[in-house]
């Protein structure tokens, strides 16, 4: 099969345009034939080799995690799966090696869900690792109906899906982002605030006694401004800064796969409670090119690579 794989850490120089040999089912795992495949800031810092002490890896690696496709073959023990079906999935194991960015994967089914019918493979590939992180992040912190919620970076991949998911829960948006933004975060349902100096005195402005609920998809000094802005008995939840849990009282979140929360988050772009925004598409052959977009930061939506 054609994959894009790198046999050392580095630059997005190091990616290649290989043939490997075919995935083979395991026992609870499918191969699917992949169709689209999504970047994500984590692939290019597992692939810098940020993650070294964090995650075994077994060059050459294929990167990539999230995947949209049909399955080919189905494992000894899969009854949730038959050949032909489409799924979409958060295909991250226990190691780096076979990932999403080729014509096959092997993925564990624990990994994987039914493919939302209203989406492209293309869309579908967009969701699963940044759906799952704002669901997972929402989850854990609470957020309940009538709640005053800020999300640092709510137009980035994660905070966009953040937004849509606590505002279905009933809650009170307060969005960060740049001016280029805010029109994007109000179509979301979110009030939007400008970044940057006095922000806490902006959030302050629109939520007088705080908010309950800060969710960080940034890092920086978020969690700090966080704290500054909430409500007494209020949380703070973050996947990039652990202060949140450690000095806060509050989550430190790494995303798992689970077949459960992809449904969901399934049912809600079904019913039209959560849309999904594709930035670029991308030939496999191009991966790179992808990856370099990815690591500009300044991308709303996702890059896809079309497989």
């Amino acid at each position: 099969m054609r994959a894009i794989t790198y046999a050392q850490y580095g630059s997005a120089d190091v990616l290649e345009l290989t043939e490997q040999p075919d995935p083979h089912p395991g026992a609870d795992v499918v191969v699917v034939r992949v169709k689209a495949a999504s970047v994500n800031p984590v692939d290019w810092k597992v692939r810098e080799g940020y993650l070294d002490g964090l995650l075994d890896t077994q060059f050459p690696v294929v990167p990539g995690w999230d995947v949209a496709g049909v399955v080919e073959q189905v494992g000894l023990d899969t009854p949730e799966y038959s050949v032909g079906d489409e799924v979409y999935g958060y295909v991250r194991k226990d190691w780096v090696h076979g990932g999403t960015f080729a014509e096959k994967v092997a993925a564990p089914v624990r990994t994987l869900a039914p493919k939302p019918s209203t989406l492209s493979f293309e869309e579908a590939a967009a969701v699963p690792l940044t759906g799952l992180t704002a669901l997972q992040t929402i989850r854990r912190a609470g957020v309940t109906s009538g709640q005053t919620v800020l999300v640092h970076a709510a137009a980035g991949g994660v905070g966009s899906f953040a937004v849509q998911i606590a505002k279905a829960r009933g809650a009170r948006v307060i969005g960060t982002a740049s001016e280029g933004n805010h029109d994007f975060l109000r179509s979301l349902g979110a009030e939007p605030v400008t970044y940057g100096d006095g922000l806490a005195d902006r959030v302050r402005a629109l939520a007088p006694e705080g908010v309950d609920v800060a969710l960080d998809y940034v890092g920086g000094d978020a969690v700090a401004i966080s704290a500054d802005v909430l409500a007494p008995g209020g949380t703070i939840s973050s996947i990039a800064d652990p202060a949140a849990r450690d000095e806060h009282g509050g989550q430190y979140v790494w995303v798992r796969p689970s077949t459960e929360d992809l449904a969901e988050l399934g049912a809600l772009i079904d019913e039209g409670t959560v849309g999904v925004e594709v930035a670029e598409i991308y030939e496999l052959a191009d991966a790179a090119a992808a990856h370099r977009a990815s690591e500009t930061g300044h991308v709303r939506g996702k890059i896809v690579v079309k497989v």
